[in-house]
């Protein structure tokens, strides 16, 4: 199995503990997702954010239905999460978000590893659209959360 690896950063010109709390809000997921995605949340609202907790949405993925189930499996209040996939497009995918105090605001770092299933087919949908559709996706949500936290 391959694994890739996709780190942003942005820093934001807010106090970390509103930056952590505005991520600690699942339902913010919707607001920065791409429309492309048509990204749902199917766990109800509010979801109580913390170690264990899962949560289940649904999204396209050029126009084919995706059924996503992921769980926290890091929790430390005020400083990072993880995030992993239990059923979803991807053999493996964990997301780890990082939040630190920096002079201007709040640093924040994505940490995505993942592996994408089908051997060599998987691997040639990584260098033929899968890479660039996750830039695309992490782009929308960098400005997305600028634009929301401003």
């Amino acid at each position: 199995m391959r694994v890739h690896r996709l780190e942003r950063e942005q820093v934001l010109a807010q106090p970390l503990q509103d930056v952590f709390a505005f991520f600690a809000q699942a339902g913010n997921l919707e607001r920065i997702t791409p429309p492309w995605l048509g990204f749902e949340m199917l766990t109800p609202n509010p979801i109580g954010m913390g170690l264990g907790t899962q949560i289940e949405y649904r999204l396209h993925l050029h126009r084919v239905p995706i059924r996503w189930v992921s769980r926290i499996e890091v929790w430390d209040e005020g400083r990072c999460f993880v995030d992993r996939q239990l059923h979803g497009p991807y053999r493996l995918w964990h997301h780890r978000h990082e939040f630190a105090t920096v002079a201007t605001g709040t640093l924040v770092r994505d940490q995505v590893d993942y592996a994408l299933p089908l051997g060599p087919l998987g691997e040639l949908a990584q260098r033929l659209f899968v890479r660039r559709d996750l830039r695309q996706i992490f782009d929308f949500r960098r400005d997305a959360v600028a634009a929301l936290m401003a």
